[in-house]
């Protein structure tokens, strides 16, 4: 295995600028290639897609690379991969599908680590078709989600089971292949958002047990879009709003509109540049996505431990992020001290570090942190050493200033 953070961080002109950034878990900074596939593609010959002229293939072309470069990079069936404009608007859009068949009676199951997006779509839904709403927690106190406690939570009514894949705010990697367990032991089925797991780890949806799994390009170094992947057999027995003239084909009828071609271009583009980032790597694209995503979590986690361990020698900071298993994200807040204020003092200092709770809303306030939440610092493919002292730095500046 072979990583090299130097050469990785030469391709992001965005790094060109000096700045410092920790602020990957709501969009990461984007490689060259990702851009220039995008223009590429907005100022190619290209038309929607068909068979006839060689701008209608040339769509097609893109929609079918993304397609199988997702499923690369997941684990999945191409034919299962729906494309859309964000994650939460893909995970309302299957809320609305699936609630059709809900009822009195049935139950569906949330939990409080989830960002709002994974939460919210299934609490509405579910209100809409008169069904119960059933809350799983986790130990605010180490920011485990045993599956124990979804197992607490779950019965024969149960129609769905709504987990994250690992928390964007504090990190945490539920369980997710032992829930999945219990929840199909039960009868029902799971969706896991994966929109930070995703950057952060290699992933098999099958593997994880997966009903329904979203992620977002952009939070791996592509562009803003959002990803929704299934069993195609399992979407072929939902019927989701559509268009009259619109195909009525899997993954087809659940997309709706013309195609962002040139967004779903970057994507494979970013799934490429992650699949090269093992300079060791061999084999097939999902082999070497595998074998680069492992050096992206050895890299991220390498320069975790530093960082906590030089945070431990702050006085009056103190980290949330403390779950056994979780990605390179922490969760910060200083003895009367705002968090806010450290996010504008770090900036000023050229180091991205924002503050609030992310739309983790839930976790924020069963952490006792209210709708303020805390800083959040989260590492990325290109974060380096001399970013972590830089942040260090400035931490270390902002709580000896009164």
């Amino acid at each position: 295995m072979s990583y090299d953070v130097a050469a990785v961080r030469s391709h992001f002109p965005a790094l060109r600028s000096g700045t410092a950034h920790f602020d990957g878990p709501g969009g990461t900074q984007v490689p060259e290639s990702v851009g220039r596939a995008v223009a590429g593609t907005l100022t190619a010959s290209i038309a929607n897609r068909g068979a006839t002229t060689a701008a209608e293939r040339r769509g097609e072309d893109v929609v079918q690379g993304t397609r199988a470069a997702l499923a690369d990079l997941l684990g999945a069936d191409p034919r299962g991969v729906v494309f859309g404009r964000s994650a939460t608007a893909l995970t309302f859009d299957l809320a609305r599908t699936l609630a059709a068949g809900w009822g009195p009676g049935d139950e569906v199951v949330v939990t409080r680590l989830d960002h709002d997006a994974n939460i919210r779509p299934w609490v509405i839904a579910a209100e809409a078709a008169g069904a119960t709403v059933r809350w799983a927690a986790f130990d605010p106190a180490t920011g485990e989600l045993p599956a124990e406690e979804v197992a607490e939570v779950l019965t024969e009514r149960t129609r769905l089971v709504a987990v994250t894949g690992a928390s964007n705010l504090i990190g945490t990697r539920p369980p997710v292949a032992d829930i999945a367990a219990l929840v199909h032991d039960a009868g029902a089925r799971l969706a896991v958002d994966g929109v930070h797991l995703t950057a952060h780890s290699p992933v098999d949806v099958r593997a994880l047990g997966a009903d329904f799994y979203t992620c977002s390009p952009y939070k791996f170094l592509g562009p803003h879009c959002g990803v929704l992947a299934a069993d195609p057999d399992l979407l072929e027995t939902l019927r989701p709003a559509k268009l009259l003239p619109s195909s009525d084909a899997v993954p087809e009828r659940f997309e709706l509109g013309t195609l962002p071609y040139e967004l779903m271009a970057g994507t494979t583009a970013a799934i490429d540049f992650l699949a090269a980032l093992d300079a060791d790597a061999t084999g097939s694209r999902r082999e070497r996505l595998g074998a680069s995503m492992r050096a992206v979590e050895e890299h991220e986690d390498e320069l975790r431990t530093s960082l906590e361990a030089q945070l431990a020698e702050l006085p009056g900071v103190h980290l949330w992020s403390r779950a056994v298993s979780r990605t390179p994200t922490l969760l910060l807040t200083f003895d009367g001290r705002a968090a806010a204020d450290a996010y504008r003092f770090l900036a000023e200092r050229n180091v991205n570090a924002p503050a609030g709770h992310f739309y983790a809303i839930e976790a924020s306030r069963w952490l006792g942190l209210g709708d303020t939440g805390g800083l959040r610092v989260g590492l990325a493919p290109y974060t380096d050493a001399d970013d972590v002292a830089r942040l260090v730095v400035g931490l270390r500046e902002f709580l000896s200033v009164r």
